[in-house]
């Protein structure tokens, strides 16, 4: 299967969140599948070709629970999101659920179909999840 994990960080230099999702990467990449990972910041990627998609974002700042606007921009030119099953997960803040919350909100508005969703704050237990992410389709 092929998998991509897309860092929606505050910035471009959001170091934690890539770190994240590498570590994630690695996990799912035990499973025998393949992974990207791209960054809101680098353009024109399309994630038609996946069949799983991870976003992992960050609050705008510590006391919000906004993700990055520029995380709408990047889905409605990221090509046929629409149908894709997907996982979502934040890194922290003061109100991490309600970052979550939004994230997921921001993903099932084009018509992405969440599997899993997750705080995570620690490069391990992000492999944990990689590792243990049910990416196949469920027939």
């Amino acid at each position: 299967m092929q998998v991509c994990i897309v860092s929606a960080g505050k910035s471009r230099e959001s170091s934690h969140l890539t770190e994240l999702c590498k570590a994630m990467a690695k996990g799912i990449e035990s499973q025998g599948h393949r992974v990207d990972v791209v960054s809101i910041y680098d353009g024109d990627t399309r994630l038609t070709i996946y069949d799983y998609v991870v976003i992992g974002s960050e609050p705008v700042s510590f006391f919000s629970a906004k993700v990055p606007e520029l995380l709408s921009r990047f889905l409605e030119q990221a090509g046929t999101v629409s149908g894709k099953r997907c996982m979502a997960f934040v890194t922290g803040g003061l109100r991490k659920n309600r970052t979550l919350l939004n994230l997921m909100k921001k993903m099932e508005s084009e018509g992405m179909i969440l599997k899993f969703s997750e705080v995570i704050q620690k490069p391990d237990a992000a492999a944990a999840v990689g590792r243990h992410l049910n990416v196949e389709r469920n027939i």
